[in-house]
């Protein structure tokens, strides 16, 4: 191999390190407007009225648009929220006015002079809370809304907008043969995405018609589309650009702030209207992370063969539903984690809350499930006196196993989680039957483990191109629909290219930006997919560029195209490599000495379509969810002061089945900055709200996050085991690394203190709470 396997620099690496690479809002226009947000100060309000006179009349202020002014109602899997409020607001933080100035500090003073008189409703503050009967209803309209999506099933009526179930098995038999049984409850709050970069979106509509949008997006294709459905402009008039994307983490692919500036580019006749987050509206208004509150109840043989699992999920999807149906979907899909039971019953109910509202967040939901599960193995381990590390081992799943959802495990789809246990045992250094031990006069210390799966949820026809152009020297430039925020997706694409055609990886080029209108289709640079279906379109058009090259290669060098073979910037004679012409020279056509020419620019095209992924029964949770899944194993070191719990993370390892790693230093780097916000989750990171649904810490200072001086020890290692439908056999990896880091961290903590820890995220103060059975 010439390029897979190699640690090479990412293709945007100096641009970024010497500060010169461009993000979104990097971008100003003489000329451009500037548009800001006035948001609720309500978690749950009528609106008695709105009124903006006294805005209109400030300086600079061409437009000031409300509720009235929207006529769509906006939603990913169901159309449930107003562009800004309409009659009632629904969280604090929600988008009440949008104002448009000459400058933004006077978009900003207009903003503030708007008058608003609200009338509050009841609030509610948990997802338990909101599910019970009798609850103050969020939505009386959910019987209305319009499904954008199937499947999804809300409750009119309730705040329940959505529910996944999984049937498996015979529960009754299950629960005959479990002679041990063990329940337990969990708790997880919403969490802010925390990206470098706020969200923000630029939009211009031409006197043609032409919508020009510039966004910080993961989904520059879902923008292209929305906003063609809910304005009602021609698709290939929408033309939307990403340029770098300052991280993302999920927080970016919901269609947001790209709505409301092109409702404030048409309130002032199209002109070109920049709408960017302030710190604060990013962790307050836009969308967070999902929490949830679950009950677990799992049976096993005494010998520790798992029999039965019955367990319960809330997802707290906030005021509005946006994809957290499809977090429920992806939640109850891998409901067992990756281990064998076989008998389940799982429900997962999304459920309205006067929080922010959630869209996806790196993991997808597994990082919910992986807490939960982890916990209560870790609660049936000492149930039954095994080591940790042994019952994991003895009930992982293996090639022909059966999922949750039905679909038959192979070695190729699955990958070997018991390899990737041993290792992480030997990383942290796991000595069985003793796991806290202690080191000081106060000081223990401690080690925790937890294994994770994960497969895509994507829909079943989500697709991904890839075009190909040959320069005049031989060099390639290469296109494909996804974003560069941080996973270095556009070099691996570059580094599959670079293997196939034999060449180095230099000489490669790419389009580090996105614009639909040029670049093919990728379905959205999510669920750690871009390598998987990116990777597949690019092999396809490299095979078509090798045809074409072979082609005329074939008429110089006068033999037929099934001799030849392509490699090191040549076309060569498979049986006498010295025989060959040169790619420059047949890049855009051949001249023969008398000047004729034949051929022309080579140019290959590729695209991949999701293969036999279903959607999952509504009933039974039958069906397949994706192509594979990357399985993984993380371990965390802790020393825990027993006076005030306080704690050190002192190492953290993580392995899992990469099936083969592309670029071994990238992928490092990937995995540790997603432990990193494991650990950051569970150990400090919550949306804090008030008994009336405020916000407390919306702003960095107050919403914590981990400080370079309190980072551990990261050990990161692989397990290879192809997958064979995937370029290279490489699996996904972009999200693995902080699935399992919180729930490895709470078990590590719950044996140092001696109590369960069962709450996120798990502070001095939550651990202190828990030796003294306080509940907060």
């Amino acid at each position: 191999m010439t390029a897979v396997g190699e640690s090479v620099r990412r293709k945007e690496a100096e641009n970024k390190v010497s500060g010169a690479a461009k993000y979104n809002d990097d971008f100003t226009v003489p000329g451009m407007l500037y548009a800001t947000l006035r948001t609720s100060t309500k978690a749950h309000a009528t609106l008695r009225f709105v009124d903006k006179r006294k805005a209109l009349q400030m300086p600079g202020v061409r437009a000031v648009l409300l509720g009235e002014d929207a006529k769509v109602l906006c939603g990913e899997v169901l159309a449930d929220r107003p562009p800004l409020a309409k009659g009632r607001v629904r969280y604090s933080g929600e988008p009440i006015a949008l104002v448009v100035a000459d400058s933004e500090a006077q978009a900003m003073a207009a903003a503030a002079a708007i008058d608003i008189a609200y009338d509050p409703l009841p609030v509610v503050n948990s997802p338990l809370e909101a599910a019970k009967p009798g609850a103050p209803v969020i939505h009386p309209e959910l019987g209305s809304y319009t499904k954008e999506q199937s499947p999804i099933y809300p409750q009119a009526g309730t705040n329940i907008c959505d529910s996944a179930h999984i049937r498996k098995g015979d529960m009754a038999r299950g629960w005959q043969e479990a002679e041990v049984v063990v329940e337990g409850d969990f708790t997880l709050p919403q969490i802010d995405h925390a990206a470098m970069e706020t969200r923000s979106a630029r939009v211009e509509i031409l006197p043609d018609g032409r919508v020009q949008v510039f966004s910080s997006t993961q989904a520059p294709f879902e923008v292209q589309k929305l906003l063609s459905k809910y304005f009602a402009v021609p698709q290939g008039q929408v033309v939307v650009s990403t340029p770098l994307v300052g991280g993302a983490f999920g927080g970016k692919t919901s269609v947001n702030l790209e709505v409301l500036a092109y409702m404030a580019s048409k309130a002032v006749g199209g002109r070109l209207v920049r709408l960017a987050n302030t710190r604060e509206q990013d962790i307050a208004t836009s969308p967070v992370g999902v929490g949830m509150q679950a009950r677990m109840k799992l049976g096993a043989t005494r010998d520790g063969r798992l029999a039965a699992a019955e367990m319960a999920y809330w997802l707290d999807t906030g005021a509005y539903t946006d994809s957290t149906p499809r977090v429920a979907r992806a939640i109850a899909a891998n409901c067992t984690g990756p281990y064998r039971v076989p008998n389940v019953h799982c429900d997962v109910n999304v459920v309205y809350t006067n929080h922010v509202f959630t869209t996806a967040y790196r993991g997808f939901g597994h990082i919910n499930l992986t807490f939960t599960v982890e916990r209560i193995m870790e609660k049936l381990a000492h149930a039954l006196g095994v080591d940790p590390l042994e019952l994991r081992k003895r009930n992982v799943l293996e090639p022909g196993d059966t999922t949750p959802t039905t679909v038959r495990l192979t070695r190729s789809n699955l990958g070997d989680t018991a390899k990737c246990l041993e290792r992480t045992a030997e990383l942290i250094g796991w000595t069985p039957g003793s796991h806290a031990e202690r080191i000081g006069p106060h000081t223990v210390r401690a080690h925790g483990i937890a294994a994770f799966w994960k497969t895509s949820s994507s829909p079943p026809d989500a697709i991904s191109g890839a075009l190909i152009t040959m320069n005049k020297d031989g060099t390639m430039n290469l296109a494909t629909g996804t974003v560069e925020f941080g996973a270095g997706t556009k070099t691996t694409a570059a580094q599959i290219l670079a293997e196939r055609m034999g060449m180095d990886v230099d000489q490669i080029h790419i389009h580090s930006d996105v614009n639909t209108k040029v670049d093919p289709e990728h379905w959205k640079t999510v669920a750690s997919m871009s390598t998987y279906m990116s990777g597949r379109a690019v092999l396809e058009a490299a095979e078509d560029v090798i045809r074409q090259l072979k082609s005329v290669a074939a008429t110089v060098l006068r033999c037929p195209p099934a001799d030849l073979e392509v490699g090191g910037g040549r076309v060569y004679l498979r049986d006498d490599p010295q025989q060959y012409v040169a790619f420059k020279d047949i890049a855009h056509g051949y001249k023969y000495q008398e000047g004729d020419s034949i051929g022309g620019q080579v140019m290959g095209r590729g695209s991949f379509i999701m293969r036999h992924l279903t959607l999952l029964d509504q009933k039974t949770g039958q069906g397949r969810p994706g192509p594979a899944w990357t399985v993984g194993a993380t371990a965390v070191e802790v020393d825990l002061d027993t006076r005030d719990f306080t704690y050190r993370i002192r190492r953290a390892a993580t392995v899992m089945d990469a099936g083969k790693v592309i670029n071994p230093r990238t992928a490092r780097g990937v995995v540790m900055g997603g432990m990193n916000m494991g650990l950051g989750y569970g150990s400090r990171e919550s949306m804090l709200y008030s008994d009336q649904g405020e916000v407390l810490n919306g702003q960095l200072r107050l919403y914590k996050l981990m400080r370079y001086g309190e980072q551990p020890e990261y050990l990161v290692d692989f397990v290879e085991t192809p997958q064979v439908d995937s370029p290279y056999g490489a699996r996904p990896i972009g999200e693995h690394g902080n699935l399992a880091a919180p729930a490895a961290l709470a078990n590590a903590l719950s044996v140092a203190a001696g109590v369960p820890i069962d709450e996120l995220p798990a502070t001095p103060e939550h651990i202190w709470r828990a030796t003294k059975g306080v509940h907060r």
